[in-house]
């Protein structure tokens, strides 16, 4: 199955504040709010939302087409990539912007306050899906995730004319696309993710109820943090599945690209949704359990026993063929 994961390519600037930002925050103040946290802790990451999925792609033993575009700073990032099996043929060079810059603070309660310098993803907006299609003979999944909302709008209304499947991914940018681009965003999409407040924003903002959105779109995702993700549909009742057991968590950044890439890794299997969203719990667990959010590794004998554990033997023995080497 060929993957295309379109969306924002950074580096991550991941800092920690050993205290809670809710300490911090004056209720009737919050108007004029100026505060300055004094971190204790700084790493340099590889990230983005399409490299972060890419890559999980990449370490589930697919070969993902990364889509995007950055700056000619992205040479060594481009190497950890196809390291890793990701295709970069089809990411776009800018000649005068830097790659992304995603800086974000997490206190203890693993809350983020975060900033995004898009920086070169405003080119993505450039990017045609044909030629890359043309490229790798077809597209069996386009994912349009977080991205420059120019180019996610493009990016779906072409799924739409040339037939691509895709997938609805709107995350961060949700904040700032007026609903009637988050209505055009998700129109006849085969898959739509969100988290849960993200489902709310998006009927807030679209007008439409939770049954009109499952009229625009076939399967709906939504992930519910440590109450696991909810999937429904037009054809298929509710599924429920919880979250991995004994997750010992570090930093939360990326775990929802995670899960999306072991979603659709097992979607690519030809498993169904329930064994789908399991696969892709377990990748968000390991993503947790490591600072940054492409420095865990996919491990077959380990990656199946914790699928065992925390969702019984016979899971474990229907995905487990499928993990790599």
């Amino acid at each position: 199955m060929k993957i295309a994961v379109t969306g924002s390519i950074a580096t991550d600037h991941l800092m920690h504040f050993p205290g809670r930002f809710a300490d911090q925050l004056i209720a009737d103040q919050l108007h004029k709010v100026s505060l300055s946290f004094l971190v204790d802790d700084l790493v340099v990451r590889r990230g983005g939302v399409a490299s972060n999925i890419a890559f999980g792609l990449g370490q589930l033993g697919l070969t993902p087409i990364l889509i995007g575009a950055v700056g000619a700073d992205f040479a060594d990032y481009r190497s950890w990539l196809e390291r890793h099996g990701v295709d970069c043929g089809s990411v776009h060079i800018s000649d005068v912007a830097h790659t992304a810059r995603f800086v974000c603070t997490t206190d203890d309660d693993l809350n983020q306050i975060a900033s995004f310098y898009a920086g070169a993803m405003a080119e993505a907006r450039n990017i045609e899906l044909a030629p890359v299609a043309q490229r790798v003979g077809g597209l069996d999944l386009v994912l349009v995730s977080a991205n420059d909302p120019a180019a996610m709008i493009r990016h779906s209304e072409e799924c739409r004319e040339r037939g691509f499947p895709f997938a609805a991914d709107p995350s961060q940018q949700l904040a700032r696309m007026p609903g009637q681009d988050v209505l055009s965003l998700i129109t006849r999409a085969d898959y739509l993710l969100t988290n849960e407040y993200e489902r709310s924003l998006l009927e807030q903002k679209t007008g439409l109820t939770g049954d009109q959105v499952l009229d625009q779109v076939k399967v709906r995702v939504t992930t519910l943090g440590k109450d696991g993700v909810e999937i429904t549909g037009r054809e298929i009742g509710r599924i429920h599945v919880p979250v991995a057991r004994d997750v010992l968590p570090d930093d939360p950044t990326g775990v929802g690209d995670g899960f999306r890439a072991g979603f659709f890794a097992a979607i690519s299997w030809g498993l169904g949704l329930e064994r789908a969203a399991q696969v892709g719990s377990l990748v968000a667990a390991l993503v947790l359990e490591t600072v940054g959010p492409q420095e865990y590794e996919i491990k077959r004998d380990y990656f199946a026993k914790r699928l065992a554990d925390s969702y019984g033997d016979t899971a474990a023995a229907e995905i487990s063929p499928y993990l790599p080497d």
